[in-house]
């Protein structure tokens, strides 16, 4: 039985990166289907408030971002590669593809018809709490109206293309990377969309990598209930190692709030174990979870010392 537990939902594009990430490593995981909006009660315990999907969890350590978990995953299986050394493009393009491809993607395809062809027969109540939640969560971010989200989209998508057309059979040529799966998110969020999803027609170079990248799969995975999944973190042994590494700015110990600068910038609170280059890592104690460590990436995600409360 595998220890890796994905925290996610079926529509979730971000948690789509993950899972063909999962499949193209062949790893196999358990899957823990969580809420699409507020209130996450049993996200709460295991995060600490954590807005974002997916995360994923290992025994009491809790992985946020999807950045994060594709360094982790790399680590746990190191073929296919997804970061090569022939492409050190790959990491700041898929950071572009995760945040300015995705909320242009988002915005055309979270348009009424896409909302409609998304969400099914239940479009009219849950497109509701969906946009309230949503509106909570970027409440500090400038959203692009869908104008300009059409304009800067089909740019987006003619580069790509091109690029693929150019070169292939991925985004680095013969090197699959995480770019490929930061991009590939976006344009099967697009393809969600019902009858939004014709702004892909012209693409032909897309629409034929993005069938080699769905063919990736999901690996073999079966389904765990969240109160499982925290009773998974309460009777864990330790943790994975973490140490905070001189010269930094912050000492181990320091009480800190850990948030994401972009949206969802709920702070997570706790006791400082792991800080480096890469990663902060932060202890915390839940009433039914127990003591966990959540793990953030270092970019898009900033500390600050802070009294626990």
């Amino acid at each position: 039985m595998s220890d890796l537990i994905l925290h996610h939902y079926p529509n979730s594009p971000f948690s789509e990166k993950v899972r063909l990430i999962l499949g193209a490593k062949g790893l196999a995981w358990r899957s823990v289907i969580i809420p699409v909006v507020m209130p996450k009660p049993d996200v709460v315990a295991l995060t600490g408030g954590y807005r974002k999907t997916p995360f994923m969890q290992i025994g009491a350590d809790i992985y946020c971002d999807s950045a994060l978990i594709a360094r982790l995953l790399d680590a746990r299986q190191p073929a296919p590669v997804l970061y090569p050394a022939s492409a050190p493009l790959a990491v700041p393009f898929g950071q572009w593809a995760d945040f300015q491809l995705f909320w242009s993607a988002a915005t055309w395809t979270m348009q009424p018809a896409g909302a409609a062809a998304m969400l099914g027969t239940d479009a009219a109540t849950l497109g509701k709490q969906f946009a309230i939640d949503r509106a909570a969560m970027t409440s500090g971010m400038k959203r692009m109206t869908l104008a300009d989200a059409t304009v800067q989209l089909k740019a987006h998508l003619a580069a790509i293309d091109a690029q693929l057309a150019a070169g292939g059979p991925f985004l680095f040529g013969d090197e699959l990377s995480i770019a490929d799966f930061s991009v590939a998110h976006c344009v099967w969020f697009i393809r969600l969309g019902g009858p939004v999803a014709a702004i892909l027609e012209p693409y032909r170079a897309i629409g034929a990598w993005l069938d080699r990248m769905l063919a990736f799969g999901h690996a073999t995975h079966e389904v765990l209930s969240s109160s499982d999944a925290i009773a998974i973190a309460a009777s864990a042994n330790g943790h994975a190692p973490t140490v905070v590494q001189a010269g930094l700015g912050f000492e181990p110990g320091q009480a800190v709030n850990v948030y994401a600068t972009d949206y969802g910038s709920d702070p997570v609170a706790g006791t400082l174990v792991g800080l480096s280059a890469g990663e902060v890592v932060i202890r915390r104690t839940d009433g039914r979870a127990g003591t966990v460590h959540v793990h953030f990436p270092r970019a898009g995600f900033q500390i600050k010392k802070e009294q626990v409360q």
